[in-house]
């Protein structure tokens, strides 16, 4: 059976009629067949290629060719030089800042005449298209206009040079993904709030005392402050072989168990020399008298210093508010031991040096200062005692001053932050 569509035999009538009736160009431009089929194959296959531009326009267009500034024919050069990536855009960025302002500002205006260029003919040519299937068909809640422009863009940049970001998404929509976070983020519990509350006030607090720790240790330490419960006690009655076991000066105080060295070479009132020497002990005012002389030997020691600073007898004299009239106390000196018996005690200013003088009515005297309130330098006490052993009637007689009498009682160490004023200003 023959194919009705495609027949091998001629058609007599169809030859009969085409040499008995004149040609006409209606006839010519759309010829005609007996056969309906063939004609409707022959009319699709001409409609489907109806819309294409001859072979001509299209060689004639593309000869055509946008004029590049001398921005995009260095960058164009760059990309057909075969060199990477990398060096590509090192040699573009170099470049680019070794132009002045104003081609800078050029080589911006040609990026974004191109970007929009770009964009309008990618539009042009999205709407020019008939008809896409459903599974070719751009997102519909991207714009058709966004998707060209975020093409447009990454080419441009891409040509220019620049970084290309690899989100694809138009600010518009990261403008609303955003919104709806936040929007739509859970709501804070009660609860949560609390702790975070808790949390940082907690915090806060720790680091308020971390502060003042640091700063003002000396007065939060001393309250804890307990010197050792075990030290032997001394008799009253001293003779020549218990002298004999203390050959180094030091100051002992049985009721509030402190036993420490004594320094007696400072021939200064320097406060610096002075707080050095506190360092190593108490120290021995060189104004006043020796233990075993007549007069008053005067004598310092911290009461609370603070934990950064170097030595280790900060708190010397921390207790000496805690003996009372009759407490003993000893000073050993060359060898013999000298015992004094609390007679007063006082707080006073600073600058009450009249306290390094003779005691009225005393022959022979200790008298042992610190700071008060302990860990500050506000006050001085000063607590005096009165030679019971060996009997004063055989003490020498003092001896001339080396210096004199100082302006101010010695004072506490240097807190930390009056350190740090001091290093500052």
């Amino acid at each position: 059976m023959n194919n009705p569509l495609f027949t091998d035999k001629k058609d007599k009538n169809l030859e009969t009629m085409s040499q008995s009736r004149p040609v006409s160009k209606s006839t010519t431009s759309q010829p005609t067949n007996d056969n309906p089929a063939l004609d409707f194959i022959r009319q699709k296959i001409s409609s489907l290629y109806s819309a294409e531009p001859k072979a001509q326009t299209v060689m004639q267009e593309s000869e055509v060719v946008r004029p590049r500034s001398k921005h995009q024919q260095y960058m164009y050069d760059l990309s057909q030089s075969g060199k990477s990536i990398v060096e590509i855009q090192t040699a573009w960025h170099n470049y680019y800042f070794s132009l002045p302002d104003e081609e800078k500002h050029q080589v911006w205006r040609e990026f974004y005449e191109s970007h929009a260029q770009l964009q309008t003919e990618h539009a042009r040519k999205l709407d020019s298209q008939p008809g896409l299937p459903a599974s070719m068909t751009p997102v519909q809640t991207v714009p058709k206009a966004d998707v060209s422009r975020s093409i447009a863009g990454r080419i441009e940049r891409l040509r220019f040079g620049l970084p290309i970001n690899s989100d694809s998404r138009t600010v518009e929509i990261v403008k609303k993904q955003i919104i709806q976070r936040l929007t739509n983020r859970p709501k804070v519990s009660v609860k949560q709030n609390f702790k975070s509350l808790v949390f940082g006030l907690s915090l806060g607090a720790l680091v308020i005392f971390i502060l003042l720790f640091s700063f003002f240790n000396q007065i939060i330490i001393t309250p804890f402050i307990q010197p050792s419960r075990n030290i032997t006690a001394l008799p009253l009655i001293i003779n020549a072989s218990t002298a004999g076991s203390y050959t180094s000066p030091e100051v002992i105080i049985p009721k509030i168990n402190v036993e420490i060295p004594v320094d007696y070479t400072l021939s200064t009132d320097n406060e610096s020399v002075i707080e050095s020497a506190l360092e190593n002990g108490v120290i021995h005012y060189p104004s006043t008298e020796l233990p075993g002389q007549d007069g008053n030997a005067a004598f310092f020691g911290h009461s609370s210093n603070n934990i950064f600073n170097p030595g280790k007898y900060k708190f010397a004299f921390v207790l000496l508010h805690e003996l009372v009239n009759g407490d003993t106390f000893y000073l050993t000196y060359s060898g013999q031991v000298y015992i004094y018996q609390v007679v007063s005690h006082q707080i006073v200013s600073p600058n009450d040096v009249a306290v390094l003088g003779s005691v009225s009515g005393q022959t022979a005297t200790a008298t042992l200062i610190t700071c008060d309130p302990p860990g500050t330098s506000i006050n001085r006490l000063v607590v005096v005692g009165k030679q019971i052993s060996p009997d004063p009637n055989s003490n020498t007689a003092a001896t001339a001053h080396i210096i004199a009498q100082p302006a101010e009682l010695a004072s506490n160490g240097p807190s930390l932050w009056s350190r740090l004023w001091h290093d500052i200003f």
